[in-house]
């Protein structure tokens, strides 16, 4: 019985949060992994993503960032032809060697820094209160949002190979309020596109009297 509830969804349901224990080593992150998504950005869905996710941080911060769980380098790449500072970090072996070959790797779990963007990964990450202890101002993330946890476990977005974390919109403001981030704005920007379930949202750090 003991494996049953190591490998299963825990869900909160009075706070709309998620989590399951992906294990270690388990996660696709390899050169498979990034071609996936260098073929994805240059799709016509691909293109109108990082479009849209340019114009969404343009309209509320112009200065440096650090993107974390970088896919295929698009966005970073984006941001700095538009002249707009931006480097990256990745776990994934091909993308750290493709931020180090152009000098833009920075790790956000040692240094602090003003603005982090998260596109489809702070799911992804066990402990992401630790790194966005480092944020002194702004997160920008898109993540999948769900109703419930049924909805979750039907949904395409549910990985266990990959996915720690399940948020219903109200469990997703519940957890960055706890990180010391209030909402600011947020859209379906990503859904509108074609993508299913993807909310996008803008966080700013706020003041102990705020929490």
């Amino acid at each position: 019985m003991g494996q049953f509830s190591r490998r299963c969804l825990t869900w909160w349901l009075q706070h709309g949060i998620g989590y399951y224990p992906v294990e270690a080593g388990h996660a696709p992150y390899d050169q498979d992994y990034f071609d996936s998504f260098e073929h994805n950005a240059q799709t016509e869905l691909g293109r109108a993503l990082m479009q849209a996710r340019f114009n969404f941080v343009e309209r509320h911060y112009r200065g440096t960032l650090i993107d974390v769980g970088i896919g295929s380098g698009a966005f970073v790449e984006l941001r700095n032809q538009r002249g707009r500072s931006t480097y990256g970090y990745d776990v994934n072996p091909a993308g750290l060697a493709w931020l180090e070959q152009r000098m833009l790797l920075v790790d956000p779990h040692l240094v602090s820094f003003d603005a982090v963007t998260l596109w489809d990964v702070l799911e992804h990450i066990p402990d992401f209160q630790s790194l966005l202890a480092n944020v002194r101002e702004w997160v920008f993330l898109s993540l999948p949002i769900f109703r419930d946890a049924e909805h979750a476990l039907r949904s395409k977005h549910y990985k266990p190979d990959e996915h720690c974390w399940y948020f219903t919109r109200d469990g997703l403001v519940f957890a960055m309020k706890i990180c010391g981030f209030a909402l600011v704005t947020e859209n379906t920007m990503e859904t509108d596109l074609g993508r299913e379930d993807i909310g996008t949202f803008a966080f700013k750090r706020c003041s102990d009297d705020r929490l």
